[in-house]
């Protein structure tokens, strides 16, 4: 008792500092009760998202399941569907999720159940890189993958709810901040490693080892998510999931601000999409592993140096991060194209043009995800929150998964006309950004 009433003194004086309060603490849209409860809650929950998040950057299918799966020798076709299937497979089910969610007033528990499964699956993930090789290996990791996916849709859902609950609004947005810098700086880290101490081709140990790394993280976020200290939720909706869940659909028909800012988000996704183009383009000036360390630590500073910029902006305006974050993603394309395009650039500054581009990109790419995590969270309360996020997750699931024909195109145009494909997109978004509401 006595650690735990010298411990709350020292939150709140962090807590404080770091919000730049008084007096008076901030308490808007959570239960009074809740309310002396805020700073332990902010920091407990910084720390679960910060070690997800790593987790997330350490089983990257861009980079480190794609070559597991060379390294394993799958089937190139496997491959191609590691990304839409880590991003849709999350979000296509939680319409259906979030109405069983419903049914518990305390929704803490199901993010840790989806914590840990998350854990346990990838431990399975682990020893499938270490005992099977060839088409059953990617076939297993894939389902590992699939699996994966639906439970992290646990933790999506019920995690926005609980931070509603617990942290109030003018807070959610530097609370989401501060967990991307903090696993912005550890990835960056991450990458200095990539760069010295590279893996050989054939090391399946390193990347049963680094799976089995990220499962940990998960099962240490989940023990630290049990002391997050929630008040009871709404329950109403509950009652037959299907039924409800289709239901929930009818908010696209009905809701005018939630309906634009679902189409604004999947037009921004132009943020995540382009970024492989980059790598690409960069491969074909000079390839290696060191070039691949510098676009980990590349995204890695992007993260850790914007994260928290961008959590304290969208506290004040999340439609204003959305608008400037998708113009610099948006505009970023065409300059970089005519730079790289440009006879008279040297060698050594063409080899550093796409890291550079990299790094703006993920300043920008962490704008899009802090702002739109921030209006959603902002725009209501309740239930209703719970409903926003499962409803448009769900589509923006089902869009992701329509992106896998980009790949028909991209043989068409090529990697250059992808980009300016993606950024013409972004530009269409920052307009519609620019006539959402202020929440």
């Amino acid at each position: 008792m006595d650690t735990d009433m010298a411990v709350q003194p020292d939150l709140d004086s962090i807590y404080s500092k770091l919000m730049n309060e008084d007096d008076v603490r901030v308490c808007k849209d959570i239960p009074d009760s809740a309310c002396n409860g805020v700073p332990q809650n902010f920091f407990l929950q910084v720390a679960a998202n910060t070690l997800t998040s790593l987790g997330d950057t350490l089983i990257n299918p861009k980079t480190t399941l794609a070559w597991l799966m060379g390294v394993v020798g799958a089937p190139v076709a496997l491959v191609a569907w590691l990304v839409p299937i880590r991003e849709s497979g999350s979000m296509l089910p939680q319409l259906f999720i979030a109405a069983r969610i419903r049914r518990h007033a305390m929704r803490r528990g199901i993010w840790i159940l989806g914590s840990l499964l998350q854990a346990g699956i990838l431990l399975a993930l682990g020893a499938v890189a270490w005992l099977f090789e060839g088409a059953l290996a990617g076939a297993l990791i894939i389902a590992c993958l699939v699996l994966f996916s639906l439970a992290r849709g646990l933790c999506s859902v019920a995690g926005k709810d609980v931070i509603g609950k617990t942290v109030p609004k003018t807070r959610r947005g530097q609370l989401n901040g501060l967990a991307g810098s903090l696993s912005g700086w550890a990835a960056l880290a991450f990458g200095v490693y990539c760069m010295l101490w590279p893996p050989t081709e054939d090391d399946v140990l390193f990347y049963a080892g680094l799976i089995s790394a990220a499962a940990l993280l998960w099962i240490i976020a989940a023990w630290i998510y049990r002391y997050i200290d929630e008040q009871p939720g709404a329950t109403e909706g509950g009652e037959n999931a299907i039924r409800e869940a289709f239901a929930r659909m009818s908010l696209l028909r009905t809701d005018t601000t939630f309906r634009r800012f679902v189409v604004t988000r999947a037009l921004l996704l132009c943020s995540a999409l382009s970024a492989p183009y980059y790598v690409l383009l960069g491969q074909d000036i000079k390839s290696g592993i060191g070039m691949l360390g510098a676009f980990l630590v590349a995204n890695g500073l992007a993260n850790s140096l914007s994260a928290m910029v961008w959590g304290r902006m969208a506290d004040r305006s999340s439609r204003r991060v959305l608008i400037l974050s998708a113009c610099i993603a948006s505009l970023l394309g065409p300059v970089v194209l005519a730079v790289h395009f440009w006879a008279g650039l040297s060698a050594t500054l063409h080899a550093w043009l796409f890291p550079v581009a990299f790094f703006v990109l993920g300043i920008a790419h962490s704008g899009v995800r802090v702002g739109r995590k921030t209006y959603v969270l902002d725009m209501a309360e309740g239930n209703r929150r719970t409903d926003y996020v499962a409803v448009g997750n769900t589509v923006i699931g089902a869009i992701l998964l329509a992106t896998g024909a980009f790949g028909l195109l991209s043989a068409l145009v090529g990697a250059a006309g992808m980009l300016l494909l993606l950024s013409m997109v972004g530009l269409v978004g920052a307009m519609l950004a620019g006539s959402l509401p202020e929440v």
